[in-house]
C-alpha cells in the first residue's frame, strides 16, 4: 500500500513556502532542512553553530541555499525579529538541549533552553501577521514512565524522571498553554495560527555524532577497532530511522495547514510494536551490518538514571494521518550503517539526498 509520505503530496504543501526551522544545525534539523530543500521550500534556519565539525549540517552543500541565522533560542528579541521579518508559512521547532545525560550536569540550562526557549518562540509567533502552522518537536520521554511493558499514547500523563525528560514535558505544557491562551482553535479566523506537538521514538541515522547516543558510540568504536561500551544493554526503546518521524512531521504540518481545526494537538511517531528492541539487539545488528566488532556490558558503571523500558502507541498517527513506518528496525540499521560506510569512501551529501528520495518512493 502506498503511504502518504511521498514527494508528490509533500511538495504540494511545501514547494515555494517559507519554512522557519529552529535547530537546523542539529542532527534531525539538518535532515529536515535537506528534505525541505528537495521539496522546493524557502528555508530559514535559527540555531547555534553545530557542535561537531563532521556533522551532517557541515557536510550538506545544499544548506548554502538556507538562510542561516546563528543565534540562541534564549535570545527572545533576536528570535522575534527573525520570525517576524521572515513571515513563515510553517515553523518546525527542533532547537533543544537533547541529551539525557547532559541534562544531569546542566539541569537549569536544559529547562531554560527547552521550556523557556519554546515560550520565546511562541511569543514571537503571536507577532506574526500571516497564517502560520507550528510543529513543536518534543520526545517519547515526556510521559510519566511507569517502567512497565505498556504503549504510551497521547492521553497518558506527562512527567519525566531526569531533567531532560521533565523539560520536554514542560515544553508540552508551554505549547498547550499558548494554544489555549493565544491560538484557540475556536478563534482561528482571527489569529490563523495552529500548533501541534510531536513525540518521536529513539531516532537513528547518518550524520549523528552526538555524545552519549548509541549509534555515534557504535560508529566511533567500530572505526577505531574498539569494543563498544554499552551502558544499558537491556533497556528497551522505540527505535526508528530519522526519516520516519521527519516524514510524519512534514505530513502533519501539511494536513494542519490545510485543515487547521482538525489536526491540532499531540502525536506520537514511532515504530511498530515488534521494533521496540533492547539496546543490545541494536548493537548486535550494527556489528553484523558493519562486518566486525564487539561490545562490553557497562551497565554496572551507569552514573545516572535512564529509563529501562519505553514504548510508544502510534495508533493516532496511523488512524488520523494514515501515516505508518516504512522501515523496520533492521532496515533502519542497514540505512544508518550504509551512510557511515559511505562517508569513508565517497561523498555523503548525494547519498543523504538519495536516501531521502528512496524513502519517499517506498
Amino acid at each position: 500500500m502506498e503511504t502518504v509520505v511521498n514527494f508528490q503530496l509533500l511538495q504540494t504543501y511545501y514547494n515555494n513556502k517559507k519554512v522557519f526551522v529552529t535547530g537546523h544545525t542539529g542532527f534531525k534539523g539538518a535532515w529536515l532542512t535537506s528534505w525541505l530543500q528537495l521539496l522546493g521550500a524557502n528555508v530559514k534556519g535559527y540555531a547555534l553553530n553545530p557542535e561537531y565539525s563532521e556533522c551532517l549540517f557541515n557536510i550538506m552543500k545544499t544548506h548554502s541555499k538556507t538562510v542561516s541565522c546563528i543565534a540562541d533560542i534564549r535570545n527572545k528579541k533576536k528570535l522575534e525579529e527573525e520570525l517576524v521579518s521572515f513571515e513563515p508559512d510553517f515553523i518546525f521547532h527542533l532547537a533543544a538541549q537533547p541529551l539525557v545525560r547532559r541534562s544531569y550536569f546542566l539541569p537549569a540550562e536544559t529547562f531554560e533552553i527547552n521550556a523557556i526557549g519554546t515560550a520565546n518562540l511562541l511569543e514571537g509567533v503571536i507577532k506574526i501577521k500571516n497564517k502560520c502552522t507550528v510543529v513543536i518537536v518534543t520526545t517519547d520521554k515526556v510521559y510519566e514512565n511507569k517502567e512497565q511493558d505498556i504503549l504510551y499514547n497521547e492521553t497518558n500523563v506527562l512527567g519525566g524522571y531526569d531533567p531532560y525528560s521533565a523539560s520536554k514535558a514542560c515544553t508540552e505544557m508551554v505549547a498547550c498553554s499558548f494554544r489555549r491562551s493565544f491560538f484557540d482553535t475556536g478563534k482561528y479566523k482571527d489569529h490563523q495560527k495552529t500548533i501541534t506537538t510531536v513525540r518521536a521514538g529513539n531516532v537513528i541515522g547518518g550524520g549523528d555524532y552526538s555524545e552519549d547516543r548509541i549509534i555515534p558510540d557504535i560508529i566511533r568504536s567500530l572505526r577505531n577497532n574498539h569494543s563498544i561500551k554499552v551502558r544499558n544493554p537491556s533497556s528497551i526503546r522505540p527505535w526508528q530511522h530519522v526519516l520516519e518521524p521527519l516524514g510524519g512531521y512534514l505530513l502533519l504540518g501539511g494536513f494542519l495547514n490545510s485543515k487547521p481545526l482538525e489536526y491540532s494537538g499531540a502525536y506520537n511517531f514511532g515504530p511498530e510494536p515488534q521494533d521496540h528492541l533492547q539496546v543490545k539487539e541494536i548493537v548486535e545488528m550494527a556489528i553484523n551490518k558493519w562486518g566486525s566488532g564487539s561490545w562490553d556490558d557497562m551497565s554496572n558503571n551507569s552514573e545516572v538514571h535512564e529509563a529501562g523500558i519505553l514504548k510508544l502507541d502510534i495508533g493516532k498517527a496511523k488512524n488520523k494521518l494514515n501515516w505508518q513506518p516504512k522501515l523496520n528496525s533492521l532496515q533502519a540499521i542497514d540505512w544508518t550503517i550504509d551512510w557511515y560506510k559511505k562517508i569513508i569512501h565517497d561523498s555523503s551529501e548525494n547519498f543523504t539526498l538519495q536516501q531521502i528520495n528512496q524513502y519517499m518512493a517506498l
